[in-house]
């Protein structure tokens, strides 16, 4: 069968193995790096990846031949944890933080998710929109070709259902994929501070149906910290969400351990979110449920701690991990998945081949997509991830740059020269 394309004399190129399962463990130390390699396309799928000369059944007269010599291949990025749309921005709190006001003492004041909430429920539609989208360009051209959007900056249904139609027509309209998570429950809104359990009866009872109905998101997730929602009452939301056939998630240990990672090893979510608090019990509850772990290190960064989350230790107990950026306008403003990588490296000592693991193969199933992204397995969608580097190991080196030149999505070129392609 003919190649409609062919990349060829990668100097490297990363390739997953697909266990049919996310990567646990030292599994996540393991993958195939192919030398002098090269990737057929055909409609859009991985047609073959190989080593040396593609072979001439590949070649047809119409056949595209793209050199990338000196260059490294891996998947497209996959972005598992995102705040994408908002509206406004918080650079006000920047001097707060470096003069030591913490995150939650900052969400006290009125400021934090609350002071997004206000920005997000007077924006539009389309401001919502094109913010979005320009987000979206900066996440592509760090080689993201899929992106996790949660809602969680409306606490009331208008705003929540603005947002998530928001990221459905995105869907729709930009070269990323996006998969949808409704976050209602990610601060309490004022109307409920004296009585959350209020608000929480409310998105069972009203929102979530909805959502449904409407096919606004595919999971469901929640804030699950001090002074935020309880375990009982992250448990009881979930609970709810997963009777009505929402896959899980949840944000759970980011500043304290308050139960969170055992609401999500209890009812088998597909993801723990953050988890620089998590104990070496929780662990253990999340490995035997196989719950992944999400870590978000430019979190710990943004909030200029050293509460690195425990990857050593999850890996040793079996775990497996993704990294994600965590975009949003508060904790981790940011659109740059590499650097996310970079940190992994540089603060958690994962390697290379752990850290292209986690934003590939373990990130397509952390977003429930393990059967069509994430590795180079023939049939799966061509979304490929260019660097300008000639091994694994150079993108952790030449820290804080991007290194994406090209970027492939279901087999086209989105992404030439570092340049998005309209």
């Amino acid at each position: 069968m003919f190649a409609d394309k062919l990349l060829v004399n990668f100097s490297q190129i990363f390739s997953p193995i697909d266990r049919g399962r996310p990567l646990r463990g030292k599994e996540m130390s393991e993958a195939l790096i192919i030398e002098n390699g090269y990737i057929a396309i055909k409609d859009g799928k991985i047609l073959k990846v190989g080593s040396g000369s593609p072979e001439e059944t590949l070649q047809g007269p119409l056949t595209e031949i793209i050199d990338y010599t000196g260059k490294l291949a891996s998947p497209g990025l996959i972005d598992c944890h995102t705040h994408l749309v908002y509206g406004g921005s918080r650079e006000g709190e920047f001097a707060k933080k470096l003069n030591g006001v913490s995150y939650l003492d900052i969400l006290k004041e009125g400021g934090g998710i609350l002071s997004t909430v206000k920005a997000t429920r007077s924006a539009s539609f389309e401001g919502l929109y094109q913010k979005s989208a320009q987000l979206l360009d900066k996440m592509l051209i760090h080689g993201v070709t899929t992106v996790e959007a949660k809602s969680g900056y409306g606490l009331d249904w208008q705003t929540e259902e603005r947002q998530l139609q928001v990221a459905q027509q995105l869907n729709n309209d930009h070269p990323i994929e996006l998969v949808s998570t409704f976050m209602a429950a990610h601060a309490i809104p004022e109307a409920y501070k004296s009585n959350p359990d209020a608000f929480i009866q409310l998105i069972i009872d009203e929102m979530l149906p909805r959502v449904k109905a409407e096919n606004l998101a595919e999971f469901c997730d929640i804030f699950c910290e001090t002074g935020v929602f309880t375990a009982a009452q992250s448990r009881k939301l979930l609970t709810a969400a997963q009777e009505l056939g929402f896959k899980l998630r949840i944000h759970a240990d980011e500043i304290d351990s308050i139960g969170g990672v055992d609401v999500a090893a209890d009812l088998q979510a597909l993801s723990a979110e953050h988890l620089m608090a998590a104990t070496d019990d929780g662990i253990r509850k999340m490995s035997e449920a196989h719950v992944i772990g999400n870590i978000l290190p430019g979190t710990t960064f943004s909030l200029m701690a050293d509460t690195y989350a425990p990857v050593k230790k999850m890996l040793e107990a079996g775990m497996a991990i993704t990294l994600s950026t965590d975009s949003n306008p508060g904790s981790c403003p940011t659109a740059n998945i590499q650097f996310m990588m970079q940190l992994g490296c540089f603060k958690m000592k994962l390697t290379p081949i752990q850290v292209f693991n986690a934003v590939t193969i373990n990130a397509a199933y952390s977003v429930a997509r393990g059967e069509s992204i994430g590795s180079f397995d023939t049939g799966k969608q061509a979304d490929i991830a260019i660097f300008d580097a000639p091994n694994v190991d150079y993108p952790m080196y030449f820290f804080a740059t991007n290194l994406v030149m090209d970027v492939y999505k279901n087999g086209n070129q989105i992404v030439k020269n570092f340049v998005r392609l309209h």
